[in-house]
């Protein structure tokens, strides 16, 4: 992690300071703002995450407020820095989001709780009513740069945007005063590769992975099978997203 308070001057090497799935603390403008992140040259290498907090997105609620507070004056107080560690379950609602009416069965198939179709509705006023105005914690957007500007909004104070798509495009441009810094958001664009550094990493990621299909809550359906000779169609059906679904070749 590295906390940055100087800005644009320091900010290219302070992402050079960071080691796989690093998260960049943007927090001062002493040589001036960070005008652009630029996801494909500073997120995606490393799987980093960026942020561009202030105080008040960690000061929401009285509570928050005091708590903090508190946790500053005992640290004086005792000469120690304390950090709580808050696990959160994966028991979490899902809110799927499709471009097209026939697949709104299958995202509710594979566990979607609210199907959402952008082609028709904006998903942020919608993710705004089913959440009674809370938002959300965290999007992960495999569309790209059709649904960037939406998906921000669609997070909650300290939420977490995770790029990781680009169905529509690459998102070119991360703005940290427009895009960032008004919810103290986080940013990321991983890779398996970022979540698979080690041998061990690796195999508890297969082994999550099998266990469970084995145990039925991955469901795997092959959409459609191509033979081979057809591979040039099997493209084409994707890039036109006719395919809703893992489609194979077949030798």
């Amino acid at each position: 992690m590295v906390y940055d308070g100087v800005g644009a001057k320091t900010f290219e090497e302070s992402i050079e300071c960071l080691a796989i799935r690093g998260t960049m603390v943007s927090f001062g403008n002493a040589s001036g703002l960070v005008e652009k992140v630029d996801p494909k040259k500073h997120i995606a290498p490393k799987g980093l995450f960026f942020t561009r907090p202030s105080i008040a997105h960690y000061t929401v609620t009285r509570e928050e407020l005091v708590n903090s507070a508190n946790t500053v004056f005992d640290a004086i107080k005792t000469g120690k820095f304390k950090v709580k560690i808050f696990k959160k379950s994966l028991g979490c609602k899902v809110i799927g989001t499709v471009g097209s009416e026939d697949k709104v069965k299958i995202a509710k198939e594979n566990g979607c709780d609210f199907v959402i179709n952008y082609s028709k509705e904006s998903f942020s006023q919608k993710v705004k009513e089913i959440t009674n105005g809370k938002m959300l914690d965290v999007v992960y957007d495999g569309v790209g740069a059709k649904t960037f500007e939406e998906s921000i909004e669609c997070l909650a104070i300290r939420g977490t945007m995770v790029s990781f798509g680009n169905a529509s495009g690459l998102v070119e441009k991360v703005d940290p005063k427009k895009h960032i810094a008004p919810k103290g958001l986080f940013f990321t664009r991983p890779s398996i590769a970022h979540y698979t550094v080690t041998r061990e990493e690796l195999v508890n990621s297969a082994n999550t992975v099998f266990d469970a299909i084995k145990t039925g809550k991955f469901k795997v359906k092959i959409f459609k099978k191509f033979a081979l000779k057809d591979a040039v169609t099997a493209h084409e059906e994707l890039e036109a997203r006719k395919l809703t679904g893992p489609s194979i070749l077949v030798p």
